[in-house]
């Protein structure tokens, strides 16, 4: 992605708070319905992903002023019926900075750094203990209707 386009993009995104839980769900349109009756929570159903075959692979829940985000096992967690449930997600200035020092300090890097279609230059590790981890600095911001089309990563 174009790095000429960071001085004018927020980071991270306006809207989003710096810390954002990811939680894994087996049936993410399920867990839809069901957080959305039981406790409230809001979907943000412009930053739904979608399957070709409909299936819910990721979406963005709202409470009050917070925000998270949940979606199918993954390489981002397994089954919390398995084991690893959540994933942090966190907004650091210097992503390309952040990575060499986690990579220097042990981490173990599951995704690598990388542009993704949503606007985010992002990598995740696994901490000393197991925990998952997403660092992300915002680079481009992308209109919801073309983000949305993207493969889901």
């Amino acid at each position: 992605m174009a790095t000429d386009q960071q001085t004018s993009v927020l980071n991270p995104p306006k809207g989003w708070p710096r810390i954002v839980p990811h939680l894994i769900y087996e049936d993410a349109a399920g867990a839809i319905v069901w957080l959305n009756r039981a406790f409230g929570f809001t979907e943000r159903a412009s930053a739904r992903h979608s399957s070709s075959g409909g299936t819910v692979e990721r979406a963005q829940m709202e409470v009050g002023d917070s925000l998270f985000t949940l979606g199918l096992p993954s390489i981002h967690g397994g089954s919390p019926k398995r084991g690893v449930s959540t994933m942090l997600h966190v907004y650091v200035d210097d992503v390309d900075a952040h990575y060499r020092r986690a990579r220097a300090a042990g981490a173990t890097i599951v995704l690598e750094l990388a542009d993704q279609p949503w606007g985010d230059r992002r990598y995740q590790a696994t901490d000393l203990e197991g925990h998952q981890w997403s660092f992300a600095q915002h680079i481009c911001d992308i209109a919801p209707d073309i983000c949305a089309s993207q493969p889901n990563h």
